[in-house]
């Protein structure tokens, strides 16, 4: 079902659906952002048109609404342990076609992987997805032409807005019980065909090629902050923490936090031995994981050229040069 909507109309319409839903949408948090006079683009609950940011690309994706930073797993004693109270609200997420194929991404770690992890699971039950349309080129470090994830129908609603209007695709039937109203009419959704940045990921790597290679060493700079982890949507990873309540040190919750395969600590051992200590062997393994290892296992690239790893990092390291250098590299090599 497609139509056409009215700046209010459209409101009406999110008002209505936030009876039932939590609506989520890029939001510009005022004075927020890296330094005092900066604002942060973040994914926030919304209820009008006006809220949402269409202009910029969001610091963060949408991963945490379904994979929040910091999760509680379960509140504990010295004789039992409870789960928290999931969702009880279904949730409706405004978000880029290329984050909705990072969705995908991580479904593949969390649902697809030897065992369906039910934290997850509960959350992804109660999400749908309404795409938002891009134009032009996307951003200056977008490079979604290049992995595939420029375009995707698997929407519940795509939304597109041109003329001060809203084009939009209803896919799912729950859904079209809002959107009663408005003008029947035929359009199809705007998606990039071309970025300003272009990757050629090389195939078929293997990792005794270019585990010593000296390309590595030009990352050794990094500082090791985890920035371009934490706003990656497909990194997956994380740590899990026990918190003890100061007044009885019996009693406490479990938590799992996001963490970084860049940061120290991540792959310490027993009796402090730690894989990959040099940056930019951990800058490899990053690159692996996202172009080649999770590919030969789920069939996709886990990189989904969003660019948020170029735009974090402080000493302005390109992943988009890296790919392109090691593709060159490697280029050469079987010529």
């Amino acid at each position: 079902m497609k139509k056409i909507f009215k700046h209010d109309e459209f409101n009406n319409i999110l008002l209505n659906l936030s009876k039932e839903y939590d609506i989520y949408a890029p939001v510009t948090l005022a004075f927020k952002g890296n330094f005092s006079d900066t604002d942060l683009v973040k994914y926030e609950k919304i209820t009008k048109l006006e809220e949402i940011n269409l202009k910029d690309k969001s610091y963060y994706s949408a991963k945490e609404i379904l994979l929040p930073i910091r999760q509680t797993l379960f509140y504990f004693n010295e004789s039992e342990f409870k789960k928290p109270e999931g969702r009880t609200k279904k949730v409706l997420i405004l978000l880029r076609s290329c984050d909705l194929h990072a969705i995908d991404r991580v479904d593949n770690i969390y649902l697809n992987n030897k065992f369906a992890d039910e934290y997850y699971s509960d959350v992804k039950k109660m999400v749908k997805f309404a795409v938002i349309g891009c134009s032009g080129k996307g951003w200056e470090t977008c490079f979604c032409t290049s992995m595939g994830t420029n375009k995707t129908d698997k929407y519940n609603i795509g939304l597109t807005f041109k003329n001060g209007e809203i084009y939009t695709d209803i896919k799912d039937e729950e859904l079209e019980e809002f959107f009663n109203e408005g003008e029947n009419k035929e359009f199809e959704m705007e998606f990039v065909t071309e970025n300003i940045e272009k990757v050629t990921i090389p195939e078929n790597i293997e990792l005794d090629d270019i585990i010593n290679d000296e390309l590595w060493r030009d990352y050794d700079r990094c500082i090791k902050c985890g920035r371009c982890n934490f706003v990656c949507p497909t990194c997956t990873c994380f740590t899990t923490q026990d918190i003890f309540n100061r007044d009885n040190s019996k009693t406490g919750e479990r938590r799992r936090v996001w963490a970084s395969c860049h940061v120290d600590g991540f792959t310490t051992m027993a009796g402090g031995h730690e894989f990959r200590q040099k940056s930019g062997d951990r800058m490899r393994f990053k690159v692996m994981h996202k172009i080649s290892d999770y590919k030969k296992r789920f069939g996709t690239h886990m990189c989904i050229g969003c660019g948020r790893c170029d735009d974090a990092c402080p000493e302005y390291i390109s992943y988009i040069n890296c790919i392109n250098k090691l593709s060159k590299k490697l280029g050469d090599n079987n010529e």
